[in-house]
């Protein structure tokens, strides 16, 4: 901003708590990789009749989440704008690309991930300390929330229809998930910090983002699965227990380093 007649950004400039603000770039960075994620859901689905309306919607509403959070960040002085802008060339440039994913796991996929990112935005937002920025959050969390309704209602009808097919396609994306922005620079780092927050961690993954799905399916409860059907529940269960006492361990580790920090202070 200094070539500009204005002000370079400094770190006491943001208003925001630190984490937080690791946690908002973070979460734009997610939603500026659109064009390889509507590159994504485009092949997957199709763009004809309903599923290109679909689409073309999905598509604006995300786009809008990465334009509203910028200009919050950018006209509070939330965040350096010039490494923001670093980050996202970074971030584009190297795109996203899902690998071989068939339909079915495509389906399975953003059914949890849109949760995912509901949560982290809407646990975004009340860490940030800002008013503004926890009621932005919020609104993006709604739509985060609608898309997951839209896909997890498909993923029942999936069920319902190829029973066995699904289930394998979800026993695949829970075991293997992985948030579309891994690919981000410094993003084990950060989600470290995110996580040791509690604005998203392995607790939050396994109880309000897979589990709710899950039952929402009915997945530990039907009785249509043939043998290969069964064979992915049981193999989709044990994942889910060593899952649960990881984020127990998670947990307990984290409660104890903020205990050792509170006696430091």
């Amino acid at each position: 901003f200094a070539f500009l007649g204005g002000e370079d950004w400094k770190p006491e400039d943001s208003p925001l708590d630190p984490v937080a603000r690791i946690a908002m770039v973070v979460n734009l960075m997610t939603e500026d990789n659109l064009p390889s994620y509507h590159r994504e859901i485009a092949t997957r689905f199709g763009r004809d009749g309903a599923w290109g309306e679909w689409v073309g919607r999905w598509t604006a509403e995300e786009g809008r989440h990465a334009i509203a959070i910028r200009d919050y960040l950018v006209t509070t002085r939330g965040a350096d704008p010039v490494e923001v802008e670093r980050l996202r060339m970074l971030h584009m440039a190297a795109g996203y690309d899902s690998g071989d994913k068939t339909m079915l796991q495509a389906l399975a996929y953003v059914s949890f991930q849109e949760l995912a990112t509901r949560v982290s935005h809407r646990n975004t937002g009340a860490a940030t300390g800002c008013p503004i920025a926890e009621q932005l959050l919020a609104r993006v969390a709604t739509d985060e929330n609608l898309h997951m309704v839209f896909y997890r209602n498909l993923g029942a009808a999936a069920l319902d229809r190829d029973p066995d097919a699904m289930l394998c396609a979800i026993r695949d994306e829970v075991v293997g998930f992985q948030m579309p922005g891994a690919g981000m620079p410094d993003f084990t780092r950060n989600s470290v910090a995110i996580a040791k927050a509690g604005i998203y961690d392995l607790r939050l993954h396994h109880d309000e983002v897979i589990m709710p799905v899950l039952r929402y399916w009915k997945v530990f409860t039907r009785d249509d699965l043939g043998p290969m059907g069964e064979q992915a529940r049981t193999e989709l269960s044990e994942f889910l227990v060593a899952l649960d006492a990881q984020a127990n361990r998670f947990i307990e580790q984290r409660d104890r380093l903020r205990a050792r920090q509170a006696a430091r202070t």
